[in-house]
């Protein structure tokens, strides 16, 4: 079966920086699942996705544009440690989670204070070329509740 729009997709991948070394691999926690078609997935990540078979294996490098964005001047701010989801000590370099009125964030720290942490709202990998290895483990029919709630359910998809 070929991944096209309204079906669930079950992948393994590999990411680095453009020439770097792996720093993520879902081999350590899972295969990802989910609903092709419904913007869960990173633009480019999708596109490359698509068309592609069950069993099938392949490389994609990803511009900034169909990655996470190129950097944003001006993200940078000072915010409240209460909005801070992320526990324990936090320190300069780490990325931490936010509560921000559109739900959770990821954000760098860049200084630490009594009461307040500046922060860079750009997602770490902004303005950074992507190279995927990924491999397509299984393609599935969505169901009409997965298409109704525009996202995969089970192991590595979505939990209600």
């Amino acid at each position: 079966m070929q991944i096209s729009a309204d079906k669930v997709v079950s992948f393994h991948y590999r990411l680095r920086e453009e020439g770097g070394e792996v720093f993520e691999d879902s081999q350590e926690d899972g295969p990802v699942l989910y609903l092709h078609g419904h913007g869960g997935m990173l633009p480019g990540l999708e596109e490359a996705l698509e068309g592609k078979s069950e069993g099938e294996s392949f490389d994609v490098t990803l511009s900034p544009e169909k990655g996470y964005g190129q950097r944003k001047e001006g993200a940078v701010q000072r915010v409240a440690k209460k909005h801070l989801l992320t526990k324990g000590k936090i320190t300069p370099g780490m990325v931490v989670q936010l509560s921000t009125e559109h739900g959770p964030q990821e954000a760098t720290v860049i200084k630490v204070g009594l009461k307040t942490l500046d922060i860079d709202g750009n997602h770490p990998l902004a303005g950074k070329s992507l190279a995927f290895s990924v491999d397509v483990l299984e393609v599935r029919d969505a169901t009409a509740e997965e298409i109704s709630h525009g996202h995969a359910h089970g192991a590595g998809g979505h939990h209600h």
